[in-house]
């Protein structure tokens, strides 16, 4: 599978600790920028989409 339009956080400080995503065909790839041959986490966009929601509203805070 071939992604594209890999994209990084745009609050990356260029360290290099982040991933990026990318994608193909109704699916989203994930990969470490440090090893971007390493493998990448592939999900279905909606589920990606999801996740993200999810992120924003705090669904996954761990609290104070």
């Amino acid at each position: 599978m071939e992604f594209s339009n890999w994209k990084k956080p745009s609050r990356s400080n260029g360290s290099g600790n982040c991933v990026e995503v990318g994608s193909a065909s109704g699916l989203v790839g994930v990969r470490d920028t440090k090893n971007r041959d390493g493998g990448t986490l592939v999900v279905p966009a909606a589920l990606w989409s999801e996740f993200i929601h999810d992120v924003k509203v705090g669904e996954y805070d761990l609290g104070a």
